[in-house]
């Protein structure tokens, strides 16, 4: 009777095992259409891109997957983890785009420039109201961009300044509190010699 008891009580445990399992949310994540995770930036997403505007460059598709319940806006973070502007500690701001809609799956390829995309969301650069591509020189080590979107439960009421750092700065302060979840996505880039 006691092998009964085992076998019944391991099948037992299997079978809830396999329960939660299924219960359990798929992490949220990002992908970047373009390249691998962790590989070099396409040169077509950079400034060193044939007919990109200094500071500009063409954005690449985002999207993402196994969005949390209750998501009701994302905020992306495009930075330069290996520039330190002004001397200073913060990060290089290459694209912060919020109040992006919470059924948004991901963004286009090629965003426009401006104060608003076709969405609705807003977004702002080191270079003004547009993304701005990878433009580490090429007699330096490659940098390292991050490409980090948020699930939020809430939109996020920030207007951007003329300073992109204090204008990142409040938006991250804005979402304190509200984040669902989050995702993170790596390329590096340095110019070609």
């Amino acid at each position: 009777m006691n092998v009964f008891k085992k076998i019944f009580a391991t099948l037992v445990m299997t079978m809830m095992a396999a329960a939660t399992q299924a219960q359990a949310p798929a992490n949220f994540m990002l992908d970047v259409d373009g390249f691998d995770d962790g590989a070099d930036i396409p040169v077509r997403f950079t400034q060193a891109a044939e007919g990109a505007a200094p500071g500009g460059g063409t954005s690449p598709a985002l999207s993402w997957v196994n969005v949390p319940e209750g998501t009701q806006s994302f905020v992306v973070n495009m930075v330069d983890l290996d520039f330190a502007p002004n001397r200073g500690t913060k990060t290089q701001v290459h694209w912060v785009v919020w109040n992006i809609p919470g059924d948004a799956s991901g963004l286009a390829e090629g965003q426009p420039a401006g104060d608003q995309l076709p969405n609705g969301a807003s977004q702002i650069s080191a270079t003004g109201r547009v993304y701005r591509g990878p433009g580490a020189p090429a007699t330096r080590p490659k940098h390292h961009y991050l490409f980090e979107v948020y699930a939020l439960a809430t939109s996020i009421d920030v207007t951007a300044s003329d300073d992109p750092i204090a204008t990142r700065d409040a938006v991250m302060a804005a979402m304190e509190g509200h984040v669902l979840a989050k995702s993170v996505y790596m390329g590096r880039f340095h110019r070609p010699q």
